[in-house]
Parts: structure tokens; C-alpha cells; sequence
């Protein structure tokens, strides 16, 4: 089984960028299942139903949210109509629509998709430790493979959950902060990990946004309108390959560019 997880997809840059990147990765390394973070995918803020179409048409097969979840209307009405390519963050407010956790069958195995928030100098939400414990404890052996997007600020949030998940999930990959970790390994009970898999989009940019205007904000403390970036693109995202369930073979990290196109 091998699993591909792009980061996070920022705007029509990082659109471009997977549809330019995808298919000689899929040729590379044979993959079963994409998963990409698709909160930042139209326009940089949440996801709207052409971003995800155009995504899924390349061959995207689900996709994770985080804390821009809302940021674009069209987000409402995807989860409301249960849209099954479409994850929202577990820990969210139990009134919002959508769910936290989806099962996917890939050949004759079945693959779970969950997505988490981050507390830590983050908007309020539920305590995702607590929350994942007792889904992993429902949902014992009705997957094969559990991959978990935790969407968080904290380096540390997201260590201490990789370690509590370890030997009990097969990946847990952070997101959130668009900068690539150089620390993609199998922990020491056998779960894949990385703190942070990055960000699909704009390579001359903070974060995706056009770098004078971040910069004018950090000169002047005025508040600024975000603009994605142009010029060069960046592709982030990690192969995790199995050997079988349980078994991780290796985590590979992908930092790819391309002139601009």
C-alpha cells in the first residue's frame, strides 16, 4: 500500500502545482490513496466546491480541513450534503455539520481518514486528545489503516500526539504551519510521523501570501489584505509506504519546484 499526503494546498498556485506534480508521482510510486489539506485551497482561506472538484478530478481522494474550515461559504453546504471526499476537524463544536473521521476502500483493504485540531495558540476547540482516544477505542478493527491530519500550531501539541497515537494509528502527519519538518520517521512502536508536512503552493512567499505585504505588516503592525504569491511553486507532501497493515516500509518526504509555469 502506498499513500501519498500533500500539504497543504494553498490557492491556484498550489492547484497548478498538483496538477503539474500529480501524475508523474502517481507513475513514480504506484499510489493506492491521496489524501491532501485542503483549507487553504481557494483563493489561500477554506475550500470552495470548484477548488475541490478541480482537486478530485487530479486524483485527490480525500481531503482534510483544519482551522480555516469556515473561512469560505461554500464549505457549509459540502459538509451539510455529506460529501464523502471531505473530512472536517474531529474536535470541532458537535453542532457543525460534517463529520470527523470517514472510511475509504482501497482494493479489498479499508483505509480511515481522521482530522484534528490543534489548541495550542489556536481558536477554541476540544480537547482532540481526549476526542481521538475514544474514537480509536469505538472504532477497533474496522480499519486497516488509520492516517491522522492533526492541524496544529505547536511543535510540541503535535509530538505529544504523535507519541500518544504511536503503535495504535499508522500516520500521523501535522499541518498548519506551511514550513516543511525535517523530522519525517517511524516511531518507536510503529507509527509513521511527521510534525509538519508543509505546503503546496507559492516557493517565494510567507506562508503562500505575497512576502512585501507580510512584511509591510510586520513593519508598520497595520493589518493587511493577503494576496497569494506568484513566481516559482513549491510541492510538499510525504509517501508513506506499508508492507502491510501495521507495517510501515518507510515515510519519504517530498519537497518538489517548479519554475513558474
Amino acid at each position: 500500500m502506498n499513500i501519498l499526503f500533500i500539504g497543504d494546498i494553498f490557492s491556484a498556485p498550489g492547484r497548478l502545482m498538483v496538477a503539474e506534480t500529480l501524475p508523474e508521482l502517481q507513475e513514480k510510486y504506484e499510489l493506492d490513496f491521496i489524501i491532501a489539506n485542503g483549507e487553504n485551497c481557494a483563493g489561500g482561506f477554506g475550500m470552495n466546491r470548484k477548488s475541490l472538484e478541480e482537486l478530485s478530478q487530479l486524483g485527490v481522494d480525500c481531503f482534510t480541513l483544519g482551522n480555516h474550515t469556515w473561512s469560505n461559504g461554500d464549505i457549509v453546504g459540502i459538509l451539510e450534503g455529506n460529501d464523502k471526499r471531505v473530512v472536517r476537524p474531529l474536535n470541532l463544536s458537535s453542532g457543525a455539520p460534517g463529520v470527523g473521521y470517514r472510511f475509504y476502500k482501497v482494493g479489498e483493504q479499508s483505509v480511515c481518514v481522521i482530522n484534528l485540531l490543534g489548541r495550542t495558540y489556536m481558536e477554541p476547540a476540544e480537547n482532540p486528545f481526549a476526542m481521538v482516544n475514544s474514537l480509536i477505542k469505538e472504532m477497533k478493527g474496522q480499519a486497516d489503516y488509520i492516517f491522522v491530519d492533526f492541524h496544529a500550531e505547536a511543535t510540541s501539541e503535535k509530538k505529544a500526539m504523535g507519541y500518544f497515537l504511536d503503535g495504535r494509528v499508522d500516520a500521523v502527519l501535522g499541518t498548519h504551519t506551511h514550513v516543511q519538518t525535517n523530522d519525517a520517521r517511524v516511531l518507536p512502536r510503529g507509527t509513521a510521523y511527521i510534525t509538519d508536512v508543509g505546503m503546496t503552493g507559492p516557493r517565494e512567499s510567507v506562508l503562500g501570501v505575497e512576502k512585501d505585504i507580510i512584511v509591510k505588516r510586520f513593519l508598520t503592525g497595520r493589518p493587511e489584505r493577503f494576496e497569494p504569491a506568484r513566481g516559482d511553486l513549491q510541492f510538499n507532501g510525504v509517501i508513506i509506504s506499508f508492507e502491510s497493515p501495521n507495517k510501515v516500509r518507510l515515510i519519504e518526504t517530498l519537497n518538489l519546484f517548479k519554475s513558474s509555469l
